[in-house]
This record gives C-alpha cells, structure tokens and sequence, in this order.
C-alpha cells in the first residue's frame, strides 16, 4: 500500500523538521483539507438542511449522529485498536477517487471495494454497525459520507489526536467502479506523487500533509524493507536515505526476520 510504504519520506521529513513537529496537527489538517474538498464539491446544493456542508447541518432531524457514530467508533477501536488507522486510510481511499462520496463503501463485483488498493482497507463493520443505528434513530436521514467522515475524525481522536468540528451534509455516490480507483503505487517516485496530486488541485504540501496522515499504527516489514537492504537489486540501501535512519528500521526489519515496524517512531 502507497501510504504504509511511505514510511520513509515521512521519517525523513520529520527529522528534517525535527522533533517539534506535531503528526496530531498533520492528522487534523488531513481531515479539514478533505472537509473543504468536499465542501467545494457540494456547494450550491440547498436541499435538506441548507447549503451542503456545514456543522450541525442534521440539526434536530438527527441530533445524535455524532455521539452515535462516536459510540461506535469507540467499542470498535477499543476491540480491535488496528480499526483506528484502518478508518483513517478508508475515508482518504474514499476521498480521492470522486471526494468524500462514500462511495468505497458501496459492494459489487466490480465496485471500488474490489479495486487493488483497497482490498485490504478494513473497517467496513464499524460503518455498517453506525448506519444501522442512525438508520434506526433517524430513518433516511445520514448520509454514508458522513458517517464515514465521522468515524475517521473519531479514530484520530482515539488515538491521541485533537477534536474539531466536522461539516456535514455531504451526499452519497451511487457509482462505485474499480477501474476509477487510480491511487499513487507503492514505487512510485515523488515527482509521480507529485503530479498525482496536483491533478486533484492539491500542491505538494497537500500530499506530505496527507501521506503523513497514514503514519498512525504499523506497515509490514515487507512493504519497506526493499529500500533498505536491496535498492533496485544493487544489494544496498538506497542512498537517498539518511544512513543514521537504516538501523532503526533494520532493527525492527532485518533481512531475514521481523514483521511490522512502526510508521512514526516517536
């Protein structure tokens, strides 16, 4: 997966920028730049509650979305704490193909869920569980978007990020097809990523604060260890790469050995 892989350009950037760099900030700055992506993406839209999105757009049709997607959220994470990252890594798999639709969500043989990408994203049950109880509360009234841009608020929240109001009122995409799927690969080189994100109007900041979005939990040894014994077949790391950063990842991923490393070693 590309934003697992990316391990490295984060590390880096974050010794660069030492250790006063703040990963909470970059995970709420993630949110809120998707927030306004969507934002722009729904505006002129005056059905239901007003313009599209906007806090407290639900009002008294369904006052308890928040805490209801948040009760969720909550026994999920606590149950199994890898549904935090994995709810963080769907809603940006989800925004970057056609914005924050929901559209990952929808199932099918030939449906995003499908795509290459996203076949490992998990945490579909913790939607599908807050849909119902929406549904239940507030019949037709929640969008799947949403919820799932809740949830992934709430996830960061629960591992130590800070609160911030989130803008709802985003509809739901009803075409979900995998051949849209074009997420940045796991090799691709940083004037790929680059273009990648510039073809969604998003600069290159944009694309360090959203990769660095990712760095929560841990990425397979698998995934990374490649850069760092045998670059491109030369036996060697690849000499990009600070050489005082290579033994704290072969420590946890030697050549023969290890399983996971952690995405943010602070």
């Amino acid at each position: 997966n590309f934003y697992k892989t990316q391990i490295v350009s984060i590390q880096l950037l974050k010794r660069k920028m030492g250790r006063g760099y703040n990963l909470l900030f970059v995970l709420v700055t993630f949110l809120v730049l998707v927030a306004a992506v969507t934002a722009q993406g729904n505006r002129g839209s005056n059905s239901g509650g007003g313009r599209r999105p906007h806090v407290g757009f639900y009002g008294n049709r369904c006052r308890n979305v928040e805490s209801i997607v948040r009760s969720v959220v909550q026994s999920h994470v606590r149950s199994i704490p890898a549904n935090a990252p994995g709810i963080l890594r769907m809603h940006f798999h989800d925004c970057f193909v056609h914005g924050c639709d929901g559209s990952v969500l929808l199932a099918g043989n030939t449906s995003e869920r499908t795509a290459v990408p996203n076949r490992s994203l998990r945490g579909f049950e913790v939607i599908e569980e807050a849909k119902a109880r929406l549904e239940k509360a507030c019949p037709r009234t929640v969008s799947c978007a949403d919820i799932l841009t809740l949830a992934a608020r709430d996830a960061v929240v629960l591992t130590g990020g800070q609160r911030w109001e989130v803008p709802l009122g985003r509809l739901d995409g009803r075409i979900s097809q995998a051949s849209d799927v074009n997420l940045p690969g796991p090799s691709d080189s940083v004037a790929k990523q680059k273009q990648d994100f510039a073809a969604k109007t998003l600069n290159t900041l944009d694309l360090v604060t959203l990769v660095g979005g990712h760095t929560i939990g841990t990425a397979g040894c698998g995934l990374v260890r490649g850069r760092f014994v045998n670059f491109n077949g030369t036996g060697q790391p690849d000499p990009s790469i600070d050489p005082s950063f290579v033994p704290l990842i072969l420590a946890q991923c030697p050549q023969n050995g290890g399983t996971r490393v952690e995405l943010d070693e602070g």
